[in-house]
């Protein structure tokens, strides 16, 4: 066998190469280290360019910024009946929208549906939150470029506010808490702070005389004037900071016809005097006054939408009212008619039959939902800086309980079963709106 090897007697000395007259030294093995770690970052960057280029890839949400010829509207209690209705609508016009609700009263049913509806990316987003929570609120304006507000979150049953005020809507936990223990002047001074002194302090004397008047009334434990507290649930004073914070302009606010209580003229006219019998009504009477107060020092456009008795649901089906079972009595009487048509409950139960109507039961002005929504949208496109808009919306007609309960039992075709009942507290004989 040959043997190719050989033994060297001494060590290789370094050579020297020699180029052009230029003596150039063998340089030596690097490092594996430095190898893999060109290596790595050659990976890395493949990794981030091919990220880049795929679609689903964004380094910034289309929400956190402006765009021009896009509205982003913020949508509170957007998951809820009307708030739902209003995302569609608002979605179908090709408006950008966020949906803000806590689901106490919304239907994560309805997110669903309208995220199938809309798929892409920069349409719609839903977040869970709360809108009463401070932290959350300004989280949420910071993260996303709002162009305008509609403010539909509430807890917006009569019924359910005369039996349980304490629960109507959200409120800044700190307000409570502040007017409960005798301190609502600093809390509202820090809400008020760019107002004139003299302002400043009328308002502070306003909510201290609310206080003052609501705690006379709890310490005397009366239940009946319990639900005095609940003006101050539906002010919506964390978002209005929100906006103000971020320079968000245009606020149309959810109100209603509850406000005017029982006016002894009809029909009514929004110069119709306020006068709320109910605690969801002067809920959303102290809201709107505190919404024109803080106008005043703002250029802010506002619309402010006083609807009536709200009925229907979207006309392919997709979207309706679909309370919690715990809620469904103090619903409206357009769900539970067709819920008792479909065997979903026993019967229908009519509350009230010695009105001073035509049949005993109350008389209301009963609008499509679908015909509510145009007129937000509408408030919306009209809205003008440094102006509030305080508009009705209703039919102009109105039609009693067993009138409408003689419908639904003609169109489903089902002999529906009516219990009458007493009246339930807070309710009024007749409303019906002027619509001109």
């Amino acid at each position: 066998m040959l043997n190719f090897s050989r033994t060297r007697t001494q060590p290789r000395s370094t050579r020297s190469m020699s180029l052009g007259g230029m003596d150039y030294v063998e340089p030596k093995k690097k490092s594996n280290f430095v190898g893999k770690l060109f290596l790595a970052a050659a990976l890395t960057a493949l990794c981030i360019l091919m990220l880049k280029q795929s679609p689903t890839f964004n380094s910034t949400s289309k929400f956190s910024h402006h765009e021009p010829g896009v509205t982003h509207v913020l949508v509170t209690g957007g998951a809820g009946y009307i708030g739902s209705h209003a995302a569609l609508r608002l979605l179908k016009d090709s408006y950008r929208v966020t949906v803000v609700d806590n689901l106490s009263r919304g239907n994560l049913g309805a997110i669903k549906i309208l995220q199938e509806l809309f798929p892409e990316p920069g349409r719609l987003q839903f977040i869970y939150a709360d809108l009463g929570d401070l932290k959350a609120v300004n989280k949420i304006f910071s993260e996303n470029a709002f162009d305008a507000v509609m403010h539909f979150a509430a807890v917006a049953y009569v019924g359910e506010s005369t039996l349980d005020p304490l629960k109507v809507s959200r409120i800044p936990f700190e307000i409570v808490t502040g007017l409960l223990h005798r301190k609502p002047i600093d809390l509202v001074r820090l809400r008020i702070k760019a107002r004139p002194s003299a302002e400043a302090d009328a308002f502070s004397k306003h909510i201290r005389d609310i206080h003052d008047h609501v705690q006379r009334k709890i310490t005397i434990n009366n239940e009946s004037y319990k639900g005095i507290i609940t003006i101050l649930h539906q002010i919506p004073v964390v978002v209005l900071e929100a906006m103000a914070a971020h320079g968000v302009k245009t606020l149309i606010y959810s109100s209603t016809c509850a406000t005017y209580g029982e006016p002894e003229k009809m029909p009514i006219t929004e110069k119709t005097a306020q006068l709320p019998i109910n605690p969801y009504g002067k809920a959303k009477k102290m809201a709107e006054d505190i919404i024109l107060d803080f106008h005043k020092n703002s250029d802010m456009a506002v619309m402010i939408l006083r609807y009536f008795n709200v009925i229907g649901s979207d006309p392919e089906g997709r979207l309706g009212e679909a309370p919690r079972p715990e809620l469904r009595e103090h619903g409206r009487i357009s769900g539970a008619c067709f819920d008792a048509a479909r065997g979903i409950i026993p019967g229908l139960k009519v509350r009230g039959t010695d009105y001073k109507t035509s049949d005993g039961t109350c008389i209301r002005d009963y609008i499509d939902v679908t015909d509510l929504v145009d007129a937000h949208v509408k408030a919306l496109e009209k809205a003008k800086a440094r102006q509030v808009g305080i508009y009705n919306v209703g039919t102009g007609k109105g039609r009693s309980v067993k009138e409408f309960v003689e419908a639904c039992k003609k169109a489903t075709g089902v002999n529906i079963k009516v219990e009458f009942l007493p009246r339930r507290p807070g309710d009024y004989a007749e409303v019906f709106s002027d619509p001109s």
